[in-house]
């Protein structure tokens, strides 16, 4: 699928993504993986936490929204001011990840938190010398600029989906639960898997959309749904079982169910490969190394 998909669209593969770029995760409600449950998604007394908060955008605005005026707002590129205490939430693409923490004085990087990406962050939170890389799983969908954000539930987590961990995390779902959105904190292992689950569904979802031109999420999920989960030997199963490998973990059962749960909750969303070095790249390059060292593809489908 993908050696025959890049080889016609190497500059849409490496564009940058212009959906919003919300996940999918499971949350068992027993879970010991749980730090902090979340409250039921209703505005609360508690106080949030003012903020630097870098971007401008349709999720930086409705962050500030909530803030109501105590934040400190930085347009991409500007300088992340070095006495403002409190979290510094980056509201911006990928590839403007290295701009922002050349504008974030050093003695803050710990302050930094990773808000709205979607992808593989960890080898360039790693090489950054970043502490833990603080993230944000966000599944809300702001529709326009000066909307508020909507909350996105599934069947299988009516609960709500979005998940913070690092930090500030605290600090960060109290300010969503003031915001009438849903978020539970968790700690680094649970939030490794959702990340990676999350991934999982942008690979494979957005990768057979992209061999089907207009094809939404949901008609992936409702007309394509064989080519997706066919079985162990899926696209789905074998991202799973690398990304499982590679990072020693354990999904939960029932990824698949999640997946398509997901896919049908944001149904209207477009199909497309971007951000390809964070997102798709990451498990080719699994690939690649297992090639070179001999041994075989763990990822034949999503190579093919």
């Amino acid at each position: 699928m993908l050696g025959g998909f890049l080889s016609g669209h190497k500059q849409l593969a490496l564009g940058t993504i212009s959906y919003l770029p919300i996940s999918i995760l499971h949350l068992s409600n027993k879970s010991s993986s749980i730090v902090k449950a979340a409250a039921a998604p209703t505005a609360t007394a508690a106080k949030v936490v003012p903020a630097v908060i870098v971007g401008g955008g349709r999720v930086g605005n409705a962050l500030q929204d909530i803030g109501k005026g105590h934040d400190m707002p930085v347009k991409r590129g500007g300088p992340v001011p070095l006495y403002f205490e409190g979290p510094i939430l980056v509201c911006s693409r990928n590839d403007d990840l290295e701009a922002v923490l050349e504008a974030t004085p050093k003695s803050r990087w710990n302050d930094l938190f990773f808000f709205f990406q979607n992808g593989m962050l960890e080898p360039w939170i790693q090489s950054k010398g970043l502490k833990d890389g603080d993230q944000v799983l966000a599944y809300f969908a702001v529709s326009k600029l000066g909307e508020p954000p909507v909350d996105v539930k599934t069947d299988t987590n009516p609960e709500g989906l979005t998940a913070a961990y690092g930090k500030w995390a605290s600090a960060i779902a109290t300010r969503l639960h003031a915001g009438g959105l849903s978020c539970k904190v968790l700690d680094k292992e649970a939030f490794r898997r959702q990340m990676l689950e999350k991934l999982i569904w942008i690979c494979s979802f957005m990768l057979v959309g992209a061999r089907h031109p207009g094809a939404t999420v949901g008609i992936v999920e409702k007309e394509y749904r064989s080519e997706v989960l066919l079985s162990f030997s899926s696209l789905i199963a074998e991202l799973a079982s690398a990304a499982a490998a590679e990072k020693s973990i354990t999904f939960e059962e029932a990824m698949e169910d999640r997946l398509c749960a997901y896919s049908g909750a944001v149904a209207h969303f477009p199909t497309a490969v971007k951000e390809f070095k964070w997102r798709n790249g990451w498990f080719y390059s699994i690939s690649e190394k297992a090639i070179a060292d001999g041994k075989p593809d763990p990822c034949p489908l999503h190579t093919a």
